[in-house]
C-alpha cells in the first residue's frame, strides 16, 4: 500500500512538487504539469503528454530533450482537465503546433479532446495521439478500442524524436501514429495496486495465480492462471504479441520489459533473460531494449511487455538521443538558454459584469448547481454501490467533488456580476478540475457547452434553454463518442434533451416541460440496466453490469429530477 502521504487528495498534486523540485535541472514547474527546462527552438512541434497520477516515470519523467516537450498530471488514476490540458499545451507551443498524447481512456480521450477544440479556435495547429497498445482490451480489428498502457513510452519517443528532428507537424503525425499502429502490449499481475489513504487494493490475486491482461488504473485482468516460472511466463507474454507479427516484416524490434511498481529489478532481469531467448528464437533482432518501471500503476505487483515492429524511420528515431528523467540515451546537444522566459499567469481573467437580467439568470443558475451539488453528496454512497458493480465504485465520489466545486465556482462568479454563460463556463471547469474522470469531463464539457449556447445578458427562456441543451448533448457525444445503446450517460441525455424540446414546442412552460423530460430520463437511466457496456472501464467487465443501471445515466436523471423540484418552486 502506499505509506507516505499527507492528506490523500493532495498526493498528485505533491509528487508534481517534490518531481519539479528534484528535476528542477530538467523541468520547470507550471500548473498541472511540467515543461523542459531547456529551451527550445522557435516553430518547433511541441509533443505533450498525460494522463492520472500514479504511472511515474509516466508522463513527468518523459519530458527532456528527444522526447516530451511538456507532460500535465491529473488526479491519481484521473484524466487532467480539459483546462489543465489547454493551459499546459498553450505555455509548450513554440508555433509548429502541439501533439497531444496520452492513453487511450475514455476521461483522457474526453478532455484532451476538448483541449484541442479550444487550442484550435486560438489559431494553434493540434493534433490527437491516442495510444493503443493493450491486445488484452480489444481484438485486433478493434484496435481503436485497445488500452494505452507501457505502449505509451515507445510510441511517445518516437515521436518525441522526430519533433525533435525539425519534422512539420504532418511528418511528426505521420510516423507517431505509425509507431502505435506497430506498438503492442500484454501485462500480468501478482497482486492489485492501493490508493493512497485507503486500506485495501482496488483487486486481488489469489495465492498461486496471476492475473492476465490487467490495466493500469486497479482494472483486474481478464482471467487468472496458475502462477508458472519465468521461461513459460515469458511465452505467455510474447504469445499474444508475436501472434500479431505483421506479415513481411524484417523482425527488428524496440522492446520494453516494464515493471508496474512492486516488482524487484532481478525479478525483471531473469524474466528478460528468458524474454530476449525466446525473442532471438523467433528471427527478432532486439534494438536498444529497456528493461525497469517506464509506466507504473502506485504499487501493482506485475510486469509487461511492449513491442514495436520497427521500420527503417521508427528505428532511427527510437535509437535517437534523449535527456529526461526516465531515459537518458545518447549524447544531447546543449540547448542556448532556457526556458525561464515562459511567464504564467495564474490570474483569473476578471469577470465582465452582466446585465441586471442576465445577473439574475447567472444567480439562478448558481442556485440550481448549489442544489445539485447538496443532492449528488447525498447521493454519494448508493451513486458508488451502482458503479461498482462493473467499474471502479468511484462516481458517486467524482459526482460529488465534481459538483461542490462547480457549485463554489458559480456562486463566486455570481458575486462578480456574471451572467449565466460565465457561470456555466466557470462552473464546467471546476467540475472537470476537481472531479477528474470520465464523468467529471463529461460534465464539463455539458455545462461549458450549456453557457455558449446561452446569452450573458438575458433571461432564459425555455426556447433557448432547449437550443443549450441540444447544445451540451451534441458536445458530450462528440468528443465523449458514445451512441444511445452503449451503456453511459448518453442514453439518459438523449431522452432528456428529446422531451425537452418536444414540451417546449408544445407551449409547456419551462417548470413543466423540464418535469417531464426529468422523468423520460429516469425511466430511461432505469432502463440502462438491460444493456451491456461498450465504452469505458465497464466494457471488459460486461457480464457484471448487466441487471444494474449505468451510475452516469442514473446520477444524470438524478440531477434532472432535482432541478425540476427546484424550478417547481421558482417564478
Amino acid at each position: 500500500m502506499t505509506h507516505i502521504f499527507d492528506a490523500p487528495e493532495d498526493f498528485a498534486a505533491t509528487a508534481l512538487a517534490g518531481f519539479c523540485h528534484a528535476y528542477r535541472n530538467h523541468v520547470r514547474a507550471v500548473p498541472h504539469g511540467a515543461l523542459r527546462a531547456a529551451a527550445s527552438p522557435k516553430g518547433k512541434v511541441a509533443l505533450v503528454v498525460g494522463g492520472g497520477s500514479g504511472h511515474y516515470p509516466a508522463f513527468l519523467g518523459y519530458v527532456g530533450q528527444g522526447f516530451a516537450d511538456g507532460a500535465v498530471a491529473g488526479d491519481v488514476f484521473a484524466s487532467p482537465s480539459t483546462s489543465a490540458v489547454a493551459q499546459v499545451a498553450r505555455l509548450a507551443n513554440k508555433g509548429g503546433g502541439v501533439i497531444l498524447g496520452f492513453g487511450n481512456y475514455a476521461g483522457d480521450v474526453l478532455n484532451f479532446g476538448a483541449a484541442a477544440e479550444r487550442l484550435r479556435a486560438d489559431g494553434i495547429d493540434v493534433r490527437i495521439l491516442a495510444v493503443t497498445d493493450d491486445v488484452a482490451s480489444a481484438k485486433l480489428e478493434e484496435a481503436h478500442k485497445r488500452r494505452g498502457i507501457a505502449g505509451d513510452f515507445l510510441v511517445f519517443k518516437i515521436a518525441g524524436s522526430a519533433a525533435e528532428a525539425g519534422l512539420d507537424i504532418d511528418e511528426v503525425e505521420v510516423i507517431a501514429q505509425r509507431a502505435n499502429k506497430n506498438t503492442v502490449s500484454f501485462g500480468v499481475a501478482f497482486d492489485g495496486c492501493t490508493l493512497p489513504g485507503q486500506g485495501a487494493p482496488l483487486f486481488t490475486v489469489d495465492k498461486g495465480t496471476v492475473a492476465l491482461g490487467l490495466g493500469i488504473h486497479g482494472e483486474p485482468g481478464i482471467r487468472n492462471e496458475p502462477m508458472v516460472s519465468a521461461r513459460e511466463m515469458a511465452d505467455m507474454l510474447l504469445a499474444p504479441l508475436l501472434n500479431e507479427r505483421p506479415a513481411g516484416h524484417n523482425g527488428r524490434i524496440a522492446v520494453v520489459l516494464n515493471g508496474l511498481g512492486r516488482t524487484k529489478y532481478e525479478e525483471l532481469f531473469v524474466l528478460w533473460h528468458h524474454v530476449a531467448a525466446r525473442l532471438e528464437n523467433e528471427g527478432m533482432t532486439i534494438i536498444e531494449p529497456e528493461v525497469g518501471e517506464l509506466v507504473t500503476s502506485l504499487d501493482m505487483a506485475g510486469c509487461s511487455v511492449s513491442l514495436t515492429w520497427l521500420d527503417e524511420e521508427l528505428e532511427k528515431f527510437w535509437c535517437a538521443p534523449a535527456d529526461a528523467p526516465a531515459l537518458r540515451r545518447g549524447i544531447v546537444a546543449v540547448p542556448a538558454g532556457t526556458s525561464d522566459e515562459i511567464i504564467v499567469d495564474e490570474t483569473t481573467s476578471p469577470i465582465e459584469a452582466a446585465s441586471e437580467e442576465g445577473r439574475k439568470s447567472g444567480a439562478c443558475v448558481a442556485q440550481l448547481l448549489a442544489r445539485m451539488a447538496a443532492t449528488l453528496a447525498d447521493a454519494e454512497e448508493e451513486l458508488g454501490r451502482i458503479d461498482a458493480q462493473a467499474g471502479d465504485g468511484d462516481h458517486g465520489q467524482g459526482m460529488a467533488r465534481g459538483s461542490r466545486a462547480a457549485a463554489q465556482a458559480a456562486a463566486h462568479a455570481v458575486k462578480e456580476g456574471a451572467g449565466p454563460a460565465t457561470v456555466l463556463a466557470l462552473a464546467g471547469d471546476a467540475w472537470a478540475d476537481r472531479a477528474g474522470g470520465t464523468s467529471g469531463a463529461l460534465w464539463g464539457v455539458a455545462l461549458r457547452a450549456l453557457g455558449t449556447t446561452l446569452d450573458n445578458d438575458a433571461v432564459i427562456s425555455a426556447a433557448n434553454l432547449a437550443a443549450a441543451v441540444q447544445s451540451a448533448l451534441d458536445a458530450v457525444v462528440r468528443l465523449g463518442g458514445a451512441k444511445p445503446g452503449d451503456k453511459t450517460l448518453v442514453d439518459a441525455f438523449i431522452p432528456f434533451s428529446e422531451a425537452f424540446s418536444a414540451e417546449v414546442e408544445k407551449g409547456r412552460s419551462l417548470p413543466q416541460a423540464w418535469k417531464l423530460a426529468a422523468e423520460k430520463a429516469t425511466e430511461a437511466a432505469k432502463a440502462t440496466a438491460k444493456l451491456t457496456p461498450k465504452l469505458g472501464r465497464a466494457r471488459p467487465l460486461a457480464e457484471r453490469s448487466i441487471g444494474h443501471p449505468d451510475a452516469g445515466a442514473i446520477s444524470l436523471a438524478l440531477c434532472a429530477r432535482t432541478i425540476a423540484d427546484e424550478l417547481a418552486k421558482s417564478r
